[in-house]
């Protein structure tokens, strides 16, 4: 028995009787580990700068989730994601918020929010006239044309009901949750969820992770529960201890209905367990996309098409369930990008504090190993970590890490202060061969300033060729962190249009060739934590200035572009080629 088939046996004979000993005392998984030594800084120039500049946008209304300074129940303490849309087909990136309440009933501007980019670096609220205010507790959004009309709709997930609004092509949106068949029975929490063409028949389907039972009137909140505590402080109750709910996968019948099929599809087989983030990627090069679920305090769950429609569990087997040690962590947020520039899909999953993320190298056959100690991210475990990002911040070729904070628990901060609610941003520096150098400065004064933050998003919103930074705050403004590359690095972002394949392209896999660099990258709708960033893939091309492209088409079909010239946005449609370039200013 080797040592993956060993860690298989151990934690499948604890996953495999449901709610585990340590799941019923409460609280979220941690290890308690100790961060690892820093070594000497590489004193290496960083040449990106992330400034927020969210209120001289306009994003100033703040993102209402729960009370000011405590949080009664779990409901309230888990936040949101944010979105990066093109809703309007205009080129420009506009921005869409998710929203929670109080449970005290409606509160003045508590509502998801739509806005405009105007493009001279403002925005514009226009939730009202887009038909999209709306009051509650919502949770997680996936971006997608699911009818194929040529503009992005919104899957947003919620408690008690999810939403479904098209887009109409107007700047308008219609609730068609009813009509399209996907309200479901009694009260649901839903939380990640992605737009994925499981069949490939063109038509973006929807999985759905749901996190766990929940009833205002039935969970004790904060003090109620002797067993519910942090570090001997009360706190809200769960995950632990709570009812953990199963996914669910609903097929786009090509006329503007789904059909559940979470049981026939093989979705449905797996245990309960605390699903949070979804994200739908091609992990092992086959033409078909798997499901990834990060899983809060149970082990992750990955889906492995089998090419027949059904889908069979394999996380385990993977090494993207546990980590190296074959312990569950806190699985909040996912991100998947090529670290090493093989060609290769990794991950990247955040988790609780007093625990490391894990990062998961992709060794070919959908096999990982976690390599989060060696890659030197072992120095961070200070905070509560949520959305992250693989993303090539300085354009030199190499994805960078990124990560945003913020405790669950504002009661314990005043016990123990070296456990804030509002905390910093992480950002590890690619250095290559593996290797990644955190960088507590010198990034500019976005990445130190402190927020109880959740949802992430990564997007280019002032066109200039290189990625900024959206993110949620809990009761604040949300931060628009824009980022300002100086030096002489060279960029490529490609955008991709469907014809046999979904419109969206969303499950495509570009590689991008330059240097002696084999870059590869996913059209996904949902990633970070409950977010949905630029569907534009953005390659750093250090001083390269022209890459290659193969792209893999969630219709199965293959298409390769030589000569690709840097500092260009092309598009490319399945089947014709480029149709489009254009070149951007340089941030």
């Amino acid at each position: 028995m080797n040592r993956r088939e060993f860690l298989v046996a151990l934690t499948a004979s604890v996953a495999g009787v449901g709610v585990s000993r340590a799941q019923v005392s409460g609280g979220m998984a941690s290890r308690g580990v100790r961060p690892q030594p820093r070594g000497k800084p590489s004193g290496l120039p960083f040449h990106a700068r992330l400034t927020d500049v969210a209120a001289s946008a306009g994003l100033n209304a703040p993102v209402i989730y729960g009370p000011l300074n405590h949080m009664d129940y779990i409901l309230e303490s888990m936040g949101c994601g944010v979105a990066f849309i093109d809703y309007d087909n205009d080129g420009w990136l506009d921005i869409f918020l998710l929203s929670g309440t109080r449970r005290e009933g409606p509160v003045s501007g508590a509502t998801n929010r739509l806005y405009k980019n105007n493009r001279d670096g403002t925005f514009t609220d226009v939730t009202e006239k887009a038909g999209l205010v709306r009051q509650g507790w919502a949770f997680g959004v996936t971006v997608g044309d699911y009818n194929n009309d040529g503009f992005d709709d919104l899957f947003i997930t919620c408690w008690p009901q999810n939403i479904l609004y098209r887009n109409n092509g107007d700047g308008s949106f219609t609730d068609v949750t009813k009509q399209a068949g996907l309200l479901h029975p009694g009260n649901r929490w839903g939380t990640g969820c992605t737009w994925v063409d499981y069949d490939r028949d063109g038509h973006l389907d929807l999985f759905v992770s749901n996190y766990l039972v929940f009833d205002f009137g039935k969970i004790p909140p904060t003090g109620k529960d002797p067993n519910c505590d942090y570090k001997g402080v009360p706190v809200n109750c769960g995950p632990r201890g709570l009812v953990p709910e199963r996914p669910m996968l609903y097929h786009n019948n090509g006329d503007g209905t789904f059909t559940e099929v979470t049981e026939s599809s093989g979705v449905g087989a797996v245990a309960p367990a605390y699903g949070l983030t979804a994200v739908g990627a091609d992990l092992d090069g086959d033409g078909w996309q798997e499901i990834y679920v990060a899983c809060d305090s149970t082990p992750s769950q990955l889906f492995h098409h089998r090419k027949d429609g059904t889908f069979e569990e394999v996380g385990l087997e993977s090494g993207l369930a546990v980590n190296e040690d074959g312990r569950e962590q806190a699985g909040m947020g996912i991100a998947v990008g090529d670290l090493n520039t093989d060609g290769l899909l990794d991950v990247l999953k955040t988790h609780f504090a007093e625990d490391t993320a894990a990062l998961y190298q992709n060794i070919g056959d959908l096999q990982f190993n976690d390599v989060t100690l060696r890659s030197g991210l072992g120095v961070e475990t200070r905070y509560v970590s949520w959305g992250d990002g693989m993303v090539d911040l300085d354009n030199d070729g190499l994805p960078d890490i990124f990560w945003v904070t913020g405790s669950t628990f504002p009661e314990v901060e005043r016990k123990f202060p070296e456990f804030p609610f509002k905390s910093p941003r992480i950002l590890f520096r690619n250095l290559g061969g593996g290797r990644f150098e955190e960088l507590l400065d010198g990034a500019g004064p976005g990445v130190a300033e402190e927020h109880a933050s959740r949802g992430v998003a990564f997007g280019d919103f002032d066109n200039d060729g290189d990625l900024d930074i959206l993110i949620m705050n809990i009761n604040e403004p949300p931060s628009l962190l824009r980022n300002d590359v100086s030096g002489s690095a060279h960029w490529l972002k490609v955008k991709l249009v469907g014809t046999r394949s979904n419109t969206s392209a969303i499950g495509s896999v570009v590689t991008a060739v330059y240097g002696k660099s084999r870059q590869s990258q996913a059209v996904m709708a949902s990633s970070s934590y409950l977010s949905c960033g630029d569907r534009r893939l953005h390659f750093g091309l250090g001083k390269a200035v022209t890459a290659d492209l193969d792209i893999m088409w969630p219709s199965g079909a293959r298409e390769s572009i030589k000569g690709v010239r840097a500092d260009h946005l092309i598009t490319v449609k399945e089947g014709v080629g480029v149709i489009a370039q254009e070149q951007f200013g340089h941030g």
